[in-house]
């Protein structure tokens, strides 16, 4: 192919030069017959102009022919995607180091160190997948990972308000005992809203019936509230959990989980957080037991 471009432009160019070499040999012709008769001048200018035609015209294709191999090769170059770019897609993750994973005032680690993390991939559009993990102490019905796959859409429903709405599944992919089914669906939504600094967001999760929950069903509503302390990397957090259903931690079937949080912003993508848990119920060591736990998180 580059031979074949070489040759189109030499041709172009020995092309132009003939081109330009013409009108000497006209003018050479016109002066010596200057003194003949005008038949014989109209007989060298149309011999004349038949050689020009013959010349000129092999400049038309060399010409054509570079100017389609410049356009063949701009449309690879305004055609490429940028994920984040003109795709309209961002990829986004984060990594958290936990000293005890607490999901919804329970703790699923056994007081102990977990490991999190999660890729997200959103569009403009507001739509999203994405996939969370976590190490967790489940023994041998839930094993050591616990592995979460959703997707939805999240969106601003008005001025400072923003709807999100989806369906989560929740895998224990590493659990082993013959027959137990541990995976269930969770459908979510959540409204959201901000006032300078401070935010707040209502939710709720329910989980139907389903054999993995014991073939009952759980209702999950929740509220939290951030405040950033102005001039100081310093947000504040508060959390408020109702369950009515097969997780509840109290024997009535119904319970109560709420929480106190403060985050630091060392830079712009790594924090540190304390929070203090409690749930309603037996309290119960390296489970439903009140406690603090600390957090190391870095987001991408």
């Amino acid at each position: 192919m580059l031979t074949s471009v070489r040759g189109l432009k030499a041709a172009t160019f020995l092309a132009g030069g003939a081109l330009f070499a013409t009108p000497a040999l006209a003018n050479e012709t016109v002066a010596e017959v200057d003194s003949a008769d005008d038949a014989a001048v109209e007989a060298a200018i149309a011999i004349v102009a038949e050689t020009e035609a013959e010349i000129a015209a092999p400049v038309i294709l060399p010409i054509e022919g570079e100017v389609i191999v410049t356009r063949a090769s701009e449309p690879a170059v305004e055609s490429e995607s940028k994920l984040g770019g003109e795709s309209g897609f961002e990829l986004s993750g984060n990594v958290a180091l936990v000293t005890d994973y607490r999901f919804r005032g329970v703790s699923f680690s056994d007081g102990d160190i977990a490991l999190q993390g999660g890729i997200d991939l959103g569009h403009e559009s507001g739509f999203y997948i994405g996939t969370w993990a976590s190490t967790i102490s489940g023994g041998t019905d839930f094993g050591e990972l616990e592995l979460d796959i959703y997707g939805g859409w999240s969106g601003d429903i008005s001025d400072g308000v923003t709807f999100d709405i989806g369906l989560l599944y929740y895998i224990y992919p590493t659990g082993d005992a013959p027959g137990v089914d541990t995976d269930y669906f969770e459908p979510y939504a959540s409204i959201s809203t901000t006032l300078g600094p401070a935010s707040a967001t209502l939710g709720v999760a329910y989980a139907w019936d389903q054999a993995s929950l014991g073939d009952d069903d759980n209702l999950y509503i929740y509220t939290d509230f951030e405040v950033g302390i102005p001039e100081t990397p310093v947000t504040l957090s508060a959390h408020l959990g109702y369950t009515d259903g097969v997780f509840a931690t109290d024997f009535s079937g119904n319970s109560f989980d709420w929480g106190l949080g403060a985050s630091y912003a060392v830079t712009d993508s790594l924090s540190l957080g304390v929070n203090y848990v409690d749930t309603e119920g037996p309290s119960i060591e390296d489970f439903t037991d009140t406690g603090f736990y600390f957090t190391l998180a870095y987001s991408m």
